[in-house]
This record gives C-alpha cells, structure tokens and sequence, in this order.
C-alpha cells in the first residue's frame, strides 16, 4: 500500500483553515455593524439583552482556525497567520478607498449638496459610500482589537499548552478564546464609540450602560460559540493528527515536517 503524501495533505489543511481565516475576517469587516440583531432571550422570567452587529457572528470561526492551527502547526505558523490579518484588513480598506477616490461611471452619482452625501441615479444614498463609511468607521477599531486579542489567543494558547504538557486541550482551547474574546470586545466596542461615534447608543440615555449591554451581549455570544466548539476542536484535532501523519507529541514546522510541540519539563 502506497504511503499516504503526508506534505501534501499538511499543506492542503492550513490552505483551508487559512482560507477559512481569512474570508471570515474580511466578510466580518464588511458587514461590520451594517446591522445590529436582537438575540435577547429569558432565563427565569427575567429578560437578558443581547445585541450584537452582524460582523459579529462569523468572528468566533476565526478563534476555531487559530486554535486548531496552534495545536496542529504551532505558534510560530498562527503567529504569521495573523500578521497576515492584519495585512488583510488594510488591504480590505485600501480597495474601499480606491473604489470612492475613482470617478463614477457617467450619471450613476450625483452629490447632494446640502449633506454632500453620494446619490445615486435614483437619489437615494449611494449603497457603495453606506458600506465604505461605516467600514472606515470600525475598521482602525477591528484592526486594533484583532491584533490585541489574536496575539493575546495564541500566546495563552501556548502557555496553557505548555503548563499542561501538552494535555488537556479543551483547557487551552477555551482558556485562550474567552480571555481574548473578551480583550476583543471590550476593544472594539470602546474604540468604535469614542473613535468613530459608529454606535447606535440613545442620546437621551446614560452611556456607559448602552455600552457595557453591546460588551456584555457580544461577550455572552462568544462565550457561548467558544464551549460550543470545544466538541468540534476535540473532533478535528483527533482525526486530523492521524490524517496529518503526527502525533500528540508533534505539530507541524515551517517545511510541513514533524517537530516536537511541547518542550520537556
């Protein structure tokens, strides 16, 4: 029986959970908060808020990827994997600029001179110039919470790996996600407001609780999301490894051959 190509299939799986990395964190700086939706529910007849932006929805698959990158390749290979995020992410705005600094086509826009917003044809707001402002409203905010808790969901990761020897995954794996899942939305969350005023808080209610209901509402939907994937990490990483060609002592290096994980004590 031939043996199985096990560069080639090392290869083939961080091409897609990168890919899975990357699309979900460009989609989510698109949608951004193009929409808030109401997930609140009621536990014991007392009503509990939440409201989270559309973008935040995709954004635990993002930790997932990491995750599973860190245990399988390691924290230098998901190091770079968010360096390339946040590459990714300026990338995103230069085309949101370039796409409104280029003239319209012919009679497709028109500018209103009392608010000097963009018309369309028809008159109504121009969708393009909707997406481009409310994306530069919350882009330096993501950029600034992504890196914070990305960098901070790899490091902690790795120390819980290495405190635990290399057990316990389900440990690491959540450990990591709700602390810096909530670095990342108390960052966002703050920034966009104070930054970019890209919130739909009252005017005629007290701040700081419209505030801390958005952090607490897209902290509980991580958190959630989080020990909802402790099942599927466990699931990927065994049938992976085998797959893979390693074991639970190894993770995959920068020539996508075997190394050790996890230093001797």
């Amino acid at each position: 029986m031939a043996q199985p190509n096990y560069k080639l299939r090392r290869q083939r799986v961080f091409l897609v959970f990168a890919g899975l990395f990357l699309g979900t964190l460009a989609l989510l700086n698109i949608l951004g908060i193009s929409r808030f939706v109401d997930l609140s529910f009621s536990v014991f007849g007392t009503r509990i808020p939440m409201v989270v932006a559309v973008g935040v929805l995709p954004y635990p698959i993002t930790f997932l990827c990491t995750d599973l990158l860190s245990e399988l390749y390691g924290r230098r290979r998901a190091t770079e994997l968010v360096w390339m995020g946040l590459a990714l992410n300026v990338w995103v705005v230069f085309l949101l600029w370039l796409g409104g600094a280029l003239p319209a086509a012919p009679g497709a826009e028109t500018i209103d001179p009392g608010t000097g917003r963009v018309l369309d044809s028809n008159g109504e707001p121009a969708v393009f110039f909707q997406v481009r402002t409310m994306a530069f409203g919350v882009v330096t905010a993501s950029m600034i919470a992504y890196l914070t808790a990305q960098w901070c969901d790899v490091q902690m990761f790795h120390l819980w790996k290495r405190l635990t020897g290399g057990k316990h995954l389900w440990l690491r794996n959540n450990g990591s996600t709700l602390v810096s899942q909530l670095v990342d939305t108390t960052a966002v969350i703050l920034i966009t407001h104070f930054w970019a005023a890209a919130l739909p808080v009252a005017e005629d209610e007290p701040l700081w609780p419209q505030l801390l209901t958005f952090i607490a509402s897209g902290y509980v939907f991580k958190l959630a999301v989080a020990l909802l994937d402790t099942g599927p990490v466990y699931a990927l990483v065994a049938w992976l490894r085998p797959f893979l060609g390693i074991d639970k002592t190894q993770e995959i290096g920068l020539g996508d051959e075997p190394v050790a994980a996890v230093r001797p004590a």
